[in-house]
């Protein structure tokens, strides 16, 4: 058998806790060939099932390492009667970018009952792989991550609201010229950054730092009203 066939069967085999989390790491550092690709990815995938969340972090770790070609099998796992495995989903998803996990993130952001996964969900959107999409796609993609984003700054999380600043921050250095986002997505981060609005003080001073690193990159004739929190129509 080879290596990494034995670290699926190690991970398959673990008769405990401990060493069901030490054959889930030993399989995620793995470097994988290609023709053992499928077979980790599912194996990883069956982890984030169990309930063994060290383990879960571990899965997790290993199908960010492997990418783009985690995505399907995640999304393919799914169950609604998993919530576990489906909060560690999104985690993946959010740390892979793929575009594909768009409408898991979404719904993440707007429902999930964890915030940690709220939290996730949030800094995924904000960093989702654009550039290899078609224009219209891409601009239609962004869109939908902003207006996700825009969503969560009414979090009644603080842990969450930070992720949403975090998250505006990361699309808006990727934005293109488009007035009307430029507009909003500063709008929101001076309302996080306002403490007549916002009473947590890392949250204000997270969203101010994000507000202070993207106004420059907005057409000066855009950033008085986006600066007060206005958006024009």
């Amino acid at each position: 058998m080879d290596p990494i066939g034995e670290r699926i069967q190690a991970v398959r085999q673990a008769a405990s806790a401990q060493t069901m989390l030490a054959a889930t790491c030993e399989l995620a550092a793995s470097d994988h060939g290609d023709s053992v690709n499928g077979e980790a990815i599912a194996c990883l995938v069956e982890v984030l099932g169990f309930n063994n969340p060290g383990a879960a972090v571990a899965a997790v770790d290993g199908l960010i390492r492997l990418g783009p070609m985690a995505v399907e099998p995640i999304l393919d796992s799914l169950d609604p009667r998993n919530y576990g495995a489906r909060a560690w989903a999104v985690r993946a998803l959010a740390g892979i970018g793929d575009v594909r996990g768009l409408d898991l993130l979404e719904e993440a952001l707007a429902s999930d009952v964890g915030p940690s996964v709220r939290r996730a969900a949030a800094c995924g959107l904000g960093s989702l792989q654009l550039a290899p999409l078609q224009p219209l796609q891409r601009a239609a993609v962004r869109q939908r991550a902003l207006l996700a984003l825009l969503g969560g700054c009414r979090d009644g999380e603080w842990v969450v609201r930070y992720a949403v600043s975090v998250g505006l921050e990361s699309l808006g250095l990727r934005l293109e010229p488009q007035p009307l986002e430029q507009q909003q997505l500063l709008a929101a981060l001076a309302a996080l950054g306002d403490p007549e609005l916002e009473d947590t003080v890392v949250v204000r001073l997270r969203a101010r730092l994000a507000h202070q690193r993207l106004l420059p990159l907005v057409p000066a004739a855009e950033t008085d009203a986006a600066a007060r929190g206005e958006v024009q129509p």
